[in-house]
C-alpha cells in the first residue's frame, strides 16, 4: 500500500517503512506525527484519488531526527563597484519514518 501526502508545500509518495526528509515540523524526536493531507491512496492496482484529499485517510510517521542541511554559499556582487556580499543558508529539515498508512 502506498500514499501520496502533502506537507511543507511538497508532495511525497510514501510506503510503510520509508524514511523521508520533510520541511521542519514542530515536534520533538520520537514523537509521532500524523499527516491528514492524503492526496491519493493505492493498493494492488486500485488507486483512490481525493478531491482534493481522500476522506478518512491518514498517514502516521515517527520523527527520527531534526536537523539542518548542508550549507549553501550565496555570493552577490555589483560589478564595477567593488561590492561583494557573502551569506550562507542551512535549510532545517525533519527526518520521518512512515509507520502506518490507513485509507479507504
Amino acid at each position: 500500500m502506498y500514499a501520496v501526502i502533502k506537507t511543507g508545500g511538497k508532495q511525497y509518495r510514501v510506503q510503510t517503512g520509508d524514511v523521508i526528509y520533510v520541511e521542519k515540523l514542530p515536534a520533538e524526536v520520537d514523537d509521532h506525527v500524523q499527516f491528514d493531507d492524503v492526496l491519493a491512496v493505492g493498493e494492488d492496482g486500485k488507486v483512490t484519488v481525493g478531491t482534493p484529499t481522500v476522506a478518512g485517510a491518514r498517514v502516521v510517521g515517527k520523527i527520527i531526527k531534526n536537523g539542518k542541511g548542508k550549507k549553501l554559499n550565496i555570493i552577490t556582487y555589483k560589478p564595477k563597484k567593488g561590492s561583494v556580499r557573502r551569506i550562507g543558508h542551512r535549510q532545517p529539515y525533519t527526518k520521518v519514518e512512515i509507520t502506518e498508512i490507513a485509507g479507504k
